[in-house]
């Protein structure tokens, strides 16, 4: 599939810029994304701390290894949900809100049936979504979905949110 996807790229004339995986729009989309983020991120932060969920404590190893791991995996994600579907609707439908929202519903969908996940990706996927229409580079988004994530798994009940699955993998969370 990925092969599939990098041909039309190839077909269509895409640019690394075009795509948002250079260096160009990195300040600015860094700059507008930071702020929406931290709307979200500190009421999370307060909540998990709060709650005890969250803890100082030095970043081990293996922490740092689950991070980068989780933010290639973001990486991916955004650059198939920004670069290859959201730059294909902005082309076609002409209307950078109403892709997207699209992008928002599909990358929801994607989460299908966690419905806390498919809530919470809405609403990222959105903001996500306008800010690459303005500022075409993926990093920084990748960036804040892997912070995100982190934030969300650490304060949600793993029973409620089946500890981050989605599809199949739903419905067998827990089981031995």
């Amino acid at each position: 599939m990925l092969a599939g996807v990098i041909l039309t790229h190839w077909a269509h004339g895409d640019t690394v810029r075009d795509l948002g995986l250079g260096p160009s729009e990195l300040i600015p989309s860094a700059r507008l994304i930071l702020p929406l983020m931290l709307v979200f991120l500190i009421p999370m932060l307060a909540y998990g701390f709060a709650r005890h969920l969250l803890v100082w404590t030095a970043m081990t190893g293996r922490a740092f290894q689950y991070f980068i791991s989780y933010g290639a995996w973001c990486a991916a994600q955004q650059y198939l949900t920004q670069s290859y579907f959201h730059h294909r609707l902005m082309t076609v439908i002409g209307n950078r809100h109403l892709s997207s929202a699209l992008i928002a519903v599909m990358f929801a969908a994607a989460h299908l049936p966690n419905a806390i996940l498919m809530a919470v990706t809405f609403v990222a996927a959105f903001m996500f979504s306008e800010v690459f229409a303005r500022h075409r580079n993926i990093w920084p988004l990748a960036l804040a979905q892997t912070v995100g994530g982190f934030l969300v798994a650490a304060i949600s009940p793993p029973a409620l949110i089946h500890n981050m699955r989605v599809g199949p993998g739903y419905f067998f969370y827990g089981l031995q």
